[in-house]
């Protein structure tokens, strides 16, 4: 096995990798696969749209949304950021107030921050943005796998994803959607980068079809992911969501017997890939991971707990280990909250 994975990838195996990125995402467009994590395309994606003077509303609903707006800002571009508390999404209401105060032509949010356990509406919120002529911008890393990501009937133009979370793959190659809308305004941004890493035009033109395999992506980490997206195909994508909904309904129905509190506000807006737990005021802080149950990220530290339920981890087995972590960091019995969440996830059960 470890011989045949170290022959060169064929066109036939790049080609096929397209294909079943295209299924995943519902397009007709050939994504592009770039040779790194899918940090590499979400920046990517900021430098070609980016361009002195062009306006961009970029909504936060967490670290990941203000990052884009940084990297937005450092190649000139005019950003004005709708922000909601971390503990929310963005509400649609106040997208379309904002274009209307803004007048912007490009339109960027996070679907799913992992980092927050929220998903944004990113349906509705593209459908406002359609009426308004926008150019669209979605970071759908973490919401891959665990939830829908509808390209072409959302009409979305550069989507941007990983496969280390919800599919279960590596995280050493990733992707980016991209409609012939998006393409026109890479094509005619004299910023966007021309012979670099972050150059989405030269990583599209370099896998033309005819051409061989591009030379930089790496071999191993292009088989994994064929793996993975093979692995979910034969499961059914619908089932995989299904199986992310099921455990964020039980490791969210463990929560009160054991005297926590979720951090999203609004159980409606938890995403499914993961579940954030606010953290109790007499608890020291996690310093590190244990099992599933992680500490926050960055300016998150100490103010929450993440049950990282993705991938192979939307499992039962799993989210019950968590709750037993979970019990075992609050001194509580942990029975009545592994009844609870076996109950949360048959919730789900025939849907």
């Amino acid at each position: 096995m470890e011989r045949r994975q170290m022959v060169p990838l064929t066109v036939f195996e790049f080609a096929q990798l397209r294909k079943s990125l295209g299924r995943l995402l519902s397009t007709t467009q050939t994504p592009v696969v770039l040779p790194g994590e899918a940090i590499l395309g979400i920046e990517a994606v900021a430098a070609g749209v980016a361009a002195p003077a062009r306006r961009v509303l970029n909504l936060v609903s967490g670290p990941y949304g203000d990052q884009f707006g940084t990297w937005l800002e450092r190649r000139g571009a005019d950003v004005a950021n709708v922000t909601c508390g971390y503990h929310e999404v963005i509400d649609v209401g106040t997208v379309t107030r904002a274009i209307q105060t803004h007048r912007p032509t490009v339109l960027a949010l996070v679907q799913a921050e992992s980092a927050t356990g929220g998903t944004n509406p990113t349906r509705d919120i593209l459908a406002v943005a359609r009426e308004h002529g926008l150019v669209t911008i979605v970071d759908a890393v973490s919401a891959v796998g665990a939830e829908p990501v509808l390209v072409d009937e959302w009409a979305a133009d550069f989507v941007a994803v990983g496969a280390q979370k919800a599919l279960a793959g590596p995280n050493g190659v990733s992707a980016v959607a991209v409609s012939a809308r998006g393409w026109a305004l890479v094509e005619a941004n004299p910023s966007a980068p021309r012979g670099s890493i972050l150059s989405l035009l030269d990583h599209r033109a370099a896998q033309a079809p005819g051409l061989p395999v591009p030379p930089a992506l790496p071999v191993l980490e292009a088989r994994a992911l064929i793996d993975a997206l093979r692995l979910v195909e034969d499961e059914g994508l619908d089932e995989v969501h299904r199986r992310h909904r099921r455990a964020s309904l039980a490791a969210r129905a463990a929560l009160g017997p054991l005297g926590l509190v979720p951090w999203q506000s609004n159980p409606g807006h938890a995403a499914p890939v993961n579940t954030t737990v606010r953290m109790p005021r007499d608890r020291g802080t996690l310093d590190a991971p244990r099992g599933l149950v992680a500490p926050g990220d960055g300016v998150l530290r100490g103010q929450l707990w993440r049950i990282n339920h993705y991938g192979a981890y939307a499992d039962l087995n799993r989210v019950e280990e968590a709750v037993e972590t979970l019990a075992s960091l609050v001194a509580r019995p942990k029975d009545e909250a592994l009844a609870a969440a076996r109950a949360g996830w048959e919730a789900e059960h025939g849907f």
